[in-house]
């Protein structure tokens, strides 16, 4: 149906707006908008808040959530804390992964985000067994994104090896196929839905061997889908690419055809010099997450020298240790400014962009993440009279939503011009923190 929101201000790239009209056609795409509207027209949802183009998350690992609080106890590594996530990953079934997704895509609305990449590499049963459906999980988070009311890209991941040609580990083997010509058979059964767009990912250059790279850069290169990848999250993988093929991981995945335009690098944390203006110059993205990054004490990526190179940046939540992209556009310019002792390296706009337009760019949903006609009519509204946001001038409203306003701050969601979050309330799943509870404490029996 045909609906037309007032916006009591907008952020129409590159600057806030005061009354903004948007009028969204059947199609859920925005058909018309009109600046300047000083009054909500007859008939017209008004908005108030600050309205900007839905977040973009564009890397989530769904059953990661049910990791919160657990792995905070103590200290340890990355490597310790994965040793948890396989406990969690060996106890989920498709419908209990389904409860899980949909309670966290739901989640994930209510902090403004409207369109989520999934990295999924949970492919089979206990023992690397095919379900009946080989895409029985995959399914599931399809289903869930669905039932959330979002916009799902899955980047099904090939995950083949435990590190460097060696065999899975027992945990890993539900992730296998064994080689990356039966990843291509199973994930080419998966179909797109008008909600629902299906990309690819290589888990790392450790769990996908030389040799099979470029069949995975085929598969999607021949659809032309998104391409995502772990890269050079741990110096630990530097070390062991540099052992056995005597490059980094960069190198490698450049020489077997996997960087370009529509390809990107989850992390990118520990590059050389080299390897940043190798992926600058291919044009392939970056996806930063700088609350898991920081949470697994990995480091700093090299955001700044990568965006001045020619890499897209983009924003994910990642683990959900937290789940607010605005906490992460906030976390990038913060953290760079801890490395450098600077401040001012991004502006709340080229922010906002890394959360919205460019996030969905990476996700194959090019066009999502502006408010302008033609645009899928997705879109969100932060507030500005919340205990963060009172007493803030309009017209620096990004300012505001980028560097004090939180998820919390969320008070509207639209996706395809349907409200999805109105007032802080999911509309198809009013109960968010029950939904979450259940789906946790069914993981932990």
């Amino acid at each position: 149906m045909q609906v037309t929101y007032w916006l009591e201000h907008a952020w129409l790239d590159p600057g806030v707006e005061p009354g903004v009209v948007v009028e969204v056609a059947d199609d859920g795409r925005i058909s018309a908008v009109r600046r300047g509207v000083e009054v909500s027209p007859p008939g017209a949802v008004v908005l108030r808040g600050f309205t900007v183009p839905g977040l973009a998350n564009a890397h989530s690992h769904a059953f990661h959530r049910a990791l919160r609080s657990t792995v905070q106890v103590g200290s340890g590594t990355f490597w310790t804390w994965r040793e948890t996530m396989y406990q969690v990953a060996s106890r989920l079934t498709p419908d209990s992964y389904h409860a899980l997704a949909r309670a966290v895509y739901a989640e994930m609305a209510l902090a403004g985000i409207t369109a989520v990449g999934e990295f999924h590499y949970l492919h089979h049963a206990p023992g690397g067994t095919p379900y009946d459906d080989p895409n029985a999980m995959g399914e599931a988070l399809i289903a869930a994104a669905a039932d959330a009311g979002i916009r799902i890209t899955l980047l099904d991941t090939a995950y083949l090896s435990s590190g460097f040609g060696a065999a899975p580990n027992r945990h890993q083997l539900r992730f296998s196929d064994g080689t990356a010509d039966a990843w291509a058979e199973r994930c080419s059964a998966l179909k797109e839905r008008t909600h629902a767009r299906i990309g690819a990912a290589i888990h790392s250059v450790r769990a996908v061997p030389a040799g099979e790279l470029g069949t995975v850069a085929q598969w999607a290169g021949e659809r032309r889908a998104p391409l995502h990848v772990h890269l050079s999250e741990q110096t630990a993988e530097n070390d062991a690419c540099l052992d056995a093929y005597g490059m980094t991981p960069t190198r490698l995945l450049s020489e077997h055809g996997v960087l370009g335009a529509r390809t990107t690098g989850v992390h990118n944390t520990h590059l050389t010099d080299g390897d940043i203006a190798l992926l600058g110059s291919t044009a392939t993205g970056t996806c930063m997450c700088p609350t898991t990054e920081r949470d697994l004490a990995d480091g700093i990526g090299p955001a700044l020298a990568l965006q001045r190179a020619g890499s897209p940046l983009s924003l994910g939540s990642d683990s959900h240790a937290v789940i607010d992209l605005l906490e992460e556009a906030r976390a990038m310019e913060l953290d760079e400014r801890l490395r450098t002792r600077t401040r001012g390296h991004w502006t709340a706009a080229a922010l906002l962009r890394a959360a919205t337009v460019d996030g969905h760019a990476a996700l194959g949903w090019s066009e999502a993440g502006r408010i302008e006609p033609g645009a899928l009519a997705d879109f969100a509204t932060i507030a500005l009279d919340s205990v963060r946001t009172a007493g803030a001038v309009p017209r620096l409203a990004a300012e505001t939503a980028v560097f004090a306003a939180t998820a919390s701050d969320v008070r509207h969601v639209v996706v395809g011009g349907r409200a999805v979050v109105r007032d802080g309330v999911h509309a198809l799943l009013p109960d968010v923190p029950a939904a979450l509870s259940a789906a946790v404490a069914a993981l932990r029996t």
